[in-house]
């Protein structure tokens, strides 16, 4: 990992380098758009191929149609009260229909109606993903989306599968990559196409949904976890270093900064890393992991830091300061915001209840995390009686002249027109 002072001649290089914007890498670009031509022209056949390609398996239909198994009761119970969790976050925030009369009478509002059918896409890879399945597809459900399809790459774990259940899944695929994302946008012959496709993935699933941005919607672009701590002096060296090693944890593409003005904190943090670290399982992960992407930095004082982290726009942001709760509305580009040492970022990856879905790669200054309301279609609603258009006939007929479009002012004033009949 690297050890940074505001003091070194580099520091500014380093600051620079935080200011980031996710740019495709073109290798990876090239290889999923052949994946998604393949698709499109072969349907089933190309992904059951990259299926036996890329994961290994081969399979006659990707279509899982077993029921999975109940985990162990300590399990089954957790996992609904997470969902339970996130189910009444979502509930929170649907979007609910209204209107009212603007200045002129007319009655204008807003509709919204959930998607007829999404694709939710959950990661494999060495562990089951279960809470990523609670944090998508519940979504999904509380919105009300009659079909929600998930693809997962296989093999699929018996825990994963359930939870996929658990959360509302009415269609599940044995599929992964940028080809799961293709079946699910561009539809195959056993697959329909869906409205959106949502969920996290590695770099090939992000560029396939990037590619297919305007053929079928998306959520956002979520690529390889990362966290950013801003602490001080007050701050425990043990929680910092577990919260860092947490979220490295997820892989070795994972991003891990600490931003303290502490020199004492910072040193104290790098041997708890040390320490902690040997104890972990996923030793090999978290060392590559530090290696490519962790680095302790100290500030100048918190200020500093509060500048920093708003130009990194971390996925998540720890704050283990004094004070965090004034800290906190300076905070202006986050996924989520954990505030306080008792607000570890593992309980908003497992268990708080709003989604865990959320911008990396400095996305989140322009990006927001996955929300209930996304699973919704929204449409405007207006409706003129003749008084309150015969009220806004001048404006209206006034505009479309400047913009010379005239049969845009007829069709407002054909509706106040003597025709021979009326005499």
């Amino acid at each position: 990992m690297r050890i940074i002072s505001y003091r070194e001649r580099g520091f500014a290089d380093f600051c620079r380098l935080l200011q980031r914007r996710a740019v495709p890498d073109a290798s990876v670009s090239k290889l999923v758009s052949q994946i998604l031509t393949q698709v499109q022209k072969r349907g089933d056949a190309a992904v059951l191929e990259y299926t036996e390609r890329f994961d290994g398996v081969r399979l006659k239909s990707t279509l899982l149609r077993s029921e999975p198994p109940k985990p162990e009761r300590e399990l089954a119970h957790a996992l609904e009260l997470a969902r339970k969790n996130v189910q009444n976050f979502a509930k929170r925030t649907i979007p609910k229909d209204w209107s009212c009369t603007n200045a002129q009478g007319a009655i204008v509002g807003e509709r919204f109606v959930p998607l007829e059918r999404v694709g939710i896409y959950v990661p494999g890879g060495t562990a089951p993903l279960i809470s990523t399945a609670i944090m998508t597809v519940t979504l999904a459900s509380v919105a009300g989306c009659p079909q929600i399809v998930v693809a997962t790459p296989p093999p699929v774990h018996p825990v994963l599968h359930y939870a996929i259940k658990l959360a509302g899944a009415t269609e599940i695929h044995q599929m992964g990559g940028a080809q799961a994302i293709a079946a699910m946008a561009l539809g195959t012959e056993s697959i329909q196409a869906v409205a959106k496709v949502f969920g996290p993935g590695n770099r090939f699933v992000v560029e396939a949904k990037r590619q297919l941005l305007g053929v079928v919607a998306v959520d956002l672009l979520p690529g390889p976890s990362e966290i950013l701590v801003i602490a001080d002096d007050s701050a425990d060296a043990r929680f910092v270093a577990a919260d860092l090693l947490a979220q490295a944890e997820h892989g070795q593409d994972s991003q891990a900064l600490l931003l303290t003005p502490d020199k004492g904190l910072l040193e104290a943090v790098a041997k708890q890393i040390t320490l902690q670290i040997q104890k972990l399982q996923r030793r090999d992960v978290l060392q590559r992991a530090l290696a490519n992407g962790c680095s302790l930095v100290q500030t100048r004082n918190l200020q500093q830091a509060i500048h920093l982290a708003n130009g990194y726009a971390a996925e998540h942001v720890s704050l283990q300061v004094r004070n965090p709760k004034k800290i906190l509305p300076l905070i202006r580009a986050a996924g989520a915001i954990f505030v306080g040492s008792y607000s570890p970022v593992a309980a908003g990856d497992f268990f708080a209840g709003p989604s865990h879905t959320l911008p990396t790669g400095g996305a989140a200054k322009s990006f927001s995390g996955l929300t209930v309301d996304q699973f919704f279609r929204r449409s405007s609603v207006i409706h003129y009686t003749k008084s309150a258009l015969a009220q806004s006939c001048k404006p209206i007929t006034t505009i479309a002249a400047a913009e010379q479009l005239d049969a845009h002012a007829n069709s407002v004033a054909v509706r106040f027109a003597k025709w021979p009949e009326d005499e």
